[in-house]
């Protein structure tokens, strides 16, 4: 088997992950191809979007929310994700087995104060009270307290999150505005009262079956990649079987002696491409989606900072390599400041071409405003 280098392989996926060239297509496209993005931190689609997309706005997003085409809801690893409305709908059955082990393995609502629980009659609560309205944590849990009177009310709202698929509604995540987390579950938001009704997911050739089209979508968005890989991005485990019956191309990683698995159509950009700087929102899929993450941050890099430090800031690709955190904090409407910490030792030009993409997303974010740029060194 071919060895890839690190180089090799940050470069593959950061192709995959329109971050060598920025791609003219519409945000839906994007976001069905990168199989969803975090959305945690609710606006970070939105830098995620501008950094991989030409002539991106933020008005566009806003319609796909509005209109019930994308949803922000929990899915890969437990966590809110901004996805296509189909993808929710094909894909969310297949995480359940994460969202459960969120459930009763979860130290804080799980475990012994769910037991004995009639945990099918709480989901009924649960959907009976989002059926009068959307409902936000505080109303789930005053709801289900009154219920279950001696259990903890907001272990009971934290399983209706988790175990029903619900998706929190607009005006969360919507650019410029704000508000509680409000839920509802699929089947009310997007009208898909049966199973019978879910779409298929973006057309996936070479899957049999929906898990398969899911490790497909995920490889050509973030492969070459291994199962352990995957099973990290996703957050389901006993993913072997399923890459062994799927036709795929192997390599070697030349650092770890990995075996990495890619779609056999889909050809490797050359290692020494140059990879432009690009300003990555927190929590960007692209630092969460491999269990090995060198090929983004050297272990020079993780050796000073934990993952936790690097992911609840954005972070800035430099010649592909984590290289810098960033942060907008508040400031008066007519200034915009965008604070720069470098993580790793950076040159006087580097600093210039860092500074450039900084102001370039500061046009984005605040168009109408001066711009600052602060370097906060370490």
């Amino acid at each position: 088997m071919t060895k890839l280098s690190l180089q090799a392989l940050n470069r593959a996926t950061l192709d995959r992950q329109w971050l060598l060239e920025r791609r003219d297509v519409p945000a839906l496209d994007a976001i069905e191809h990168l199989v969803g993005m975090q959305a945690q931190a609710p606006l970070a689609p939105y830098v995620g979007l501008w950094t991989r997309l030409t002539n991106f706005h933020p008005d566009e997003l806003v319609k796909l929310l509005e209109d019930r085409q994308a949803v922000r809801g929990s899915m890969m690893r437990a966590t809110i994700h901004l996805v296509s409305s189909r993808d929710f709908l094909a894909f969310r059955p297949l995480i359940q087995p994460r969202l459960e082990r969120e459930v009763y393995q979860n130290t804080t609502y799980g475990r012994h104060r769910l037991e004995g629980l009639d945990m099918d009659a709480v989901l009924r609560a649960g959907i009976d009270r989002m059926t009068e309205s959307p409902a936000t944590a505080v109303q789930l849990r005053e709801y289900l307290g009154e219920l279950w009177p001696d259990r903890e009310p907001a272990a009971l709202a934290h399983a209706v999150r988790c175990l029903l698929p619900t998706i929190q509604i607009p005006p969360r995540g919507i650019w410029n505005k704000g508000g509680n987390p409000t839920m509802t579950t699929a089947n009310l938001w997007l009208a898909a009262p049966t199973p019978d009704t879910v779409p298929d997911p973006a057309p996936t050739a070479g899957a049999d079956s929906p898990v398969e089209a899911l490790i497909l979508r995920y490889l050509a968005a973030y492969g070459p990649a291994s199962v352990a890989d995957a099973q990290t991005w996703s957050g389901l485990t006993h993913l072997t079987e399923i890459f062994d019956r799927l036709d795929l191309r192997t390599y070697t990683d030349a650092d770890s002696g990995r075996t990495l698995y890619d779609l056999p159509h889909l050809t490797l950009p050359d290692e020494d491409t140059p990879a432009p700087t690009r300003f990555l929102p927190e929590y960007d899929n692209l630092l969460l989606s491999h269990a090995n993450r060198t090929r983004f941050i050297s272990k020079a890099t993780r050796a000073t900072l934990t993952l936790q430090d690097v992911l609840t800031k954005g972070t800035i690709l430099h010649n592909g390599q984590a290289t810098a955190l960033w942060r907008q904090p508040k400031s008066p409407k007519s200034q915009a400041i965008l604070e720069i910490t470098p993580i790793t030792p950076i040159t006087p030009q580097t600093w210039t071409t860092l500074k450039t993409e900084a102001h370039n997303l500061l046009t984005f974010t605040t168009p109408s405003a001066t711009h600052e740029i602060k370097r906060l060194d370490q």
